[in-house]
């Protein structure tokens, strides 16, 4: 299978989106990727480390800019290959599993990285796998642990869809499950147990209460949230139960770290009868939009006019930049909000528009 990086990145969209690449499965558009840029590009240095695929040159340039994108995406759902639509409005659509997460901001790069050939920035391409599963497979936290040398940079953009605007930093997570005891007994002689479903009442009494913050870092308002996602208990239709379990959510402003975060939430639930235990999680990252290169790439939205810059909600890798130092950001096209869904589509000017931004970005304005 063959792509073709200098066609209009809105054919290369549609190009890899038709290269299914579900979550493990990545080989083909790996392969495909790799092949093109070693055919396709000049003056990379290119490698490829299972699924991922990294290139990079060496200029001599006095700053580094990275560019990373995931190829993989959730399962197909009917949804592959890809087709486009004229909408309401006579605005081109494509519709496809991974048009907006993120084969979309993929094509961006990989057009950018065949296209311009005199960049003020020495680059860094990553195209790795397994970002939509758990993160033990990451493909980017692989590279994190066996190549750190490749994620070196001073400002790393991240193709995750945000419909043309910079979503900066992100938020953090964490997950902990909160675990009540009682005694059981016969249903039939309830007032003998201790009903372990009832003691979660607190709990829930205090998560529905809970008034989150508002946190402004650098003008990007980060809103903080707690929730209940799973709750389980019971051990039969005539038994009170003995024990019962609520696992929480909370996504906090990245002024917090983890463990921070995490003793904001037990202290929540201070007083109560309670097991607390934090299962899973992982820190935001600041907006970093004081350094010198995210200042340029600031100052080319704004004078494009048709985005801007804003928090970004949900977790996303460029925590793993910003845990090492390095401003990182979220920008490429298609709305979030349509990720992973059955008519996941964008319309495609924004990949027009991301890719005319960037490249102003990359060239100085030269181009």
């Amino acid at each position: 299978m063959t792509i073709d990086l200098r066609a209009d990145p809105i054919a290369l969209t549609a190009a890899l989106v038709d290269i299914p690449s579900v979550s493990k499965d990545e080989a083909v558009i790996a392969d495909t990727v790799a092949w093109a840029l070693r055919e396709q590009t000049e003056g990379f240095e290119i490698l490829r480390h299972g699924n991922t695929v990294l290139a990079r040159t060496n200029r001599g340039l006095p700053t580094r800019v990275i560019l990373a994108g995931h190829l993989d995406t959730v399962p197909i759902a009917d949804n592959v290959p890809g087709h486009f639509v004229e909408g309401e409005n006579g605005e081109r659509l494509l519709y496809g599993c991974g048009s907006v997460d993120m084969k979309s901001g993929d094509a961006v790069f990989l057009h950018l990285a065949a296209t311009v050939a005199e960049p003020v920035h020495d680059l860094t391409l990553i195209f790795y796998d397994c970002e939509e599963i758990a993160a033990e497979f990451n493909g980017l936290g692989r590279i994190e642990r066996e190549l750190p040398e490749w994620l070196d940079g001073d400002l790393a953009i991240l193709g995750e869809p945000s419909g043309g605007w910079v979503e900066a930093g992100c938020q953090g997570t964490l997950r902990a499950r909160i675990t009540t005891a009682g005694m059981r007994a016969h249903s039939a002689r309830a007032w003998l147990g201790d009903n372990a479903i009832h003691r979660l009442a607190p709990v829930l009494e205090r998560m529905a209460a809970y008034r989150a913050r508002d946190v402004d870092i650098d003008g990007c308002v980060y809103r903080e949230g707690l929730s209940a996602v799973r709750i389980s208990g019971g051990v039969a239709g005539n038994v009170v139960p003995d024990a019962a379990e609520v696992d929480v959510n909370f996504r906090f402003a990245p002024d917090r770290t983890l463990d921070e975060a995490t003793e904001h939430v037990r202290a929540i639930f201070d007083g109560l009868d309670i097991a607390f235990e934090r299962t899973d999680g992982a820190p935001g990252a600041l907006p970093g939009l004081s350094a010198p290169a995210a200042k340029d790439l600031m100052r080319i939205v704004h004078a494009h006019g048709s985005g801007g810059v804003r928090a970004k909600y949900g977790w996303t890798d460029v925590s793993r930049f910003a845990a090492r130092g390095i401003p990182a950001v979220n920008f490429g096209p298609g709305d979030p909000n349509l990720a992973h869904k059955r008519d996941e589509h964008l319309p495609v000017t924004q990949i027009t528009e991301v890719t005319a931004m960037l490249r102003s970005y990359l060239t100085g304005d030269r181009q």
